[in-house]
């Protein structure tokens, strides 16, 4: 008998024959997991690049976006917080493009969950009333089949007792990938790409706008004054990731 079975309970020991059959492995290193193991090994997971930027008002992150959103009127200082540093050179990166590119939502919403765990124990998103994706346009929504920061958006929304209005926003015209544009030339891209559906608005105080990671924050910035044309001063929009580049 394989010697990872010894000691387990029934269901933890059916789990690790299906990893015989079919193994799992780490989402980051690509290391077959031990039947205790979820989406990340222990030393992934240990070694997870946590930002902390839930706790912080004034983050590089928060920093960076409220330089986007300045407007001649007073706009409410946003919060911003992500999960992790979204690095180039490490595979952290992987935990966020496994839910996107490659379907894997089980990864995506332990990501998410955790995310939304981290947010909840913070004051500065305890009143968060209403979770808001980016939307995605929907001929690239029905190419995917589905909006990765809507999945992300319903599992931090869970864990803030705040709904989730996935189709508050729309995007109303396609957009190129912001994947290789400059800074510049991603705002250009999504500048007026966003705007809100017709119908009733849901009443909110505090709005949490969730995407997969944060760049230059181009895209969140073009939804933030979609809501902002919305919604008065009074209301506080801020923004979370899972994954945060460039910090």
């Amino acid at each position: 008998m394989d010697p990872r079975l010894t000691g387990l309970d029934l269901k933890t020991s059916l789990s690790a024959l299906l990893d015989l059959v079919l193994p799992r492995v780490c989402v980051v290193c690509g290391r077959p997991l031990m039947p205790s193991e979820h989406h990340l090994c222990l030393e992934c997971l240990g070694d997870l690049p946590e930002t902390r930027y839930a706790t912080l008002g004034h983050n590089p992150m928060a920093d960076r976006f409220n330089a986007k959103i300045r407007v001649d009127e007073y706009e409410p200082y946003a919060y911003a917080a992500a999960l992790y540093h979204y690095r180039g050179d490490a595979g952290y990166k992987r935990i966020s493009q496994a839910l996107k590119y490659h379907r894997d939502f089980g990864t995506g919403r332990w990501a998410a969950r955790l995310l939304g765990t981290r947010l909840a124990a913070s004051p500065l998103f305890a009143d968060v009333d209403l979770v808001v994706p980016v939307p995605l346009h929907w001929t690239r929504h029905w190419q995917r089949g589905y909006n990765q920061a809507a999945v992300i958006a319903r599992e931090v929304g869970q864990l803030l007792g705040a709904p989730c209005a996935a189709h508050l926003l729309r995007r109303a015209r396609r957009t190129r990938s912001q994947a290789h544009l400059s800074g510049e030339a991603k705002a250009r891209n999504v500048s007026g790409a966003f705007s809100l559906r017709h119908g009733r608005k849901p009443a909110a105080a505090h709005i949490l706008l969730i995407d997969d990671v944060f760049t230059t924050g181009a895209t969140l910035a073009a939804c933030h004054a979609a809501l902002r044309r919305a919604y008065g001063p009074q209301v506080r929009i801020s923004v979370a990731t899972l994954g945060a580049v460039g910090e």
